[in-house]
């Protein structure tokens, strides 16, 4: 019995709960219009800071808020059980709103939970940007309330007036409005006054005016913008690419510029052949000339074709070698291959041309070429077999790679 009584109080004991209330300034209105360095901890602190504020303006909804942060504080302090604790801290982001200043919330809500290890928050704002800052609230603790601060203004004339004034002067300082706000008609003013001194100018005026309207909400409504801003960010990060990735980029280029410009000369000596004058009437006379067509096209391209292969092989055997690759082997003997296949492909061009020719030399090519194929094999395989050591690691790699 004395062990179950002593027990109890144990299982009715408390967890401690650390209550922070916090008040968020999205665009930064304590900091710009006040002064005040944030992030704001303390009861005094805030007070003062909201003071601060609602002196420069009193009218900021921001104040407001502050002001409500420690009216809450206080209450709940005069309410407290043993367990409970609570503090007050202020954070802002930035007056251009967006990353910049949701990166600048995060940052110092994260400095104010190393102060105070809150396992709980009551957030106040002044109602506009709650969408917005609690999830970047939630993300790093639990939310328990959230107090929403909205003025109340009469339906009066006067303070109607007053409102409107207010929002036409956000308008107008704040630099993520002013921008449209304020610059794209400005552009379009000082378009309008130069096409007035241009001969004929006035009846460009409308076209003026629909163009640059029309290619403003084109480049917003598609992100043009965005994406120009996005390039620019890669190429101001880009890092060129290691040796072996350059060589081989610097390889295709240069391949792929050879096998055009061969395809190009191939087909200009085609198109002027005097096959073609007068040009078939035809398409059984086509029929037959298309082998010969062929056979011009082969003739006049092969060269660069295959030196352009061969360049772009060589970009990547190149590449193997810096790497310890062991498919240098292979593509040695393909290049080899490769670079004798011209000879096979330009004699049968030959025959194309003129049927009439002997098929001796296409013959023996044919035969040097397996020939050639067959030497080089056993030349890298010899090669492979000598120097074993230097790709051994690699290749212990790709067969975990093909067990795995």
């Amino acid at each position: 019995m004395i062990n179950e009584r002593r027990a109890m109080p144990k299982s009715t004991e408390k967890k401690a709960e650390k209550v922070l209330i916090l008040c968020v300034d999205r665009d930064d209105d304590l900091g710009i219009k006040a002064r005040v360095k944030t992030p704001v901890f303390g009861r005094d602190e805030n007070l003062n800071a909201a003071i601060s504020l609602a002196l420069q303006d009193p009218e900021e909804p921001d104040a407001n808020a502050l002001f409500e942060a420690v009216r809450i504080y206080d209450r709940l302090r005069e309410r407290a059980e043993p367990h409970e604790e609570y503090q007050i801290a202020t954070i802002t982001g930035s007056e251009l709103v967006g990353v910049e200043a949701d990166r600048k919330l995060i940052s110092e809500l994260t400095s104010v939970l190393e102060a105070f290890p809150a396992n709980g928050v009551i957030l106040v704002t002044d109602g506009f940007t709650d969408e917005v800052v609690l999830p970047l609230v939630q993300s790093r603790v639990p939310v328990n309330s959230v107090r929403r601060i909205i003025i109340k203004h009469s339906d009066s004339i006067e303070e109607t007036a007053a409102i409107f004034s207010r929002y036409l002067k956000t308008l107008v300082e704040n630099p993520r409005y002013s921008r449209y706000v304020l610059g794209l008609p400005g552009i379009l003013i000082i378009l309008l006054a130069v096409l007035y001194f241009v001969p004929n100018g006035i009846l460009y005026a409308g076209l003026t005016f629909l163009f640059i309207v029309g290619a403003f909400l084109l480049v917003k409504g598609f992100g043009v913008d965005k994406a120009i801003s996005n390039l620019y960010q890669r190429i101001r990060r880009y890092s060129p690419p290691p040796l072996p990735g350059q060589i081989v980029g610097l390889s295709a280029v240069t391949g792929a510029l050879l096998l055009g410009i061969g395809c190009y000369q191939a087909g200009a000596a085609v198109a002027s052949s005097p096959l073609l004058r007068p040009p078939p009437a035809d398409i059984g006379q086509w029929i037959a000339l298309l082998p010969k067509l062929i056979g011009v096209f082969i003739s006049q391209s092969i060269t660069l074709i295959i030196i352009g292969i061969c360049v772009l092989l060589t970009g990547r055997t190149i590449r193997w070698f810096l790497e310890r690759d062991p498919r240098l082997w292979r593509s040695i003997v393909f290049i080899v291959v490769t670079a004798w296949s011209r000879q096979i492909l330009y004699e049968t061009s030959q025959i194309l041309i003129d049927p009439k020719l002997p098929y001796g030399s296409l013959v023996a090519a044919i035969i040097v070429g397996i020939l050639l194929a067959v030497a080089s094999a056993l030349t890298v395989f010899l090669l492979h077999r000598r120097y074993a050591y230097v790709f051994k690691e690699k290749e212990d790699k790709v067969e975990e790679l093909k067990e795995g």
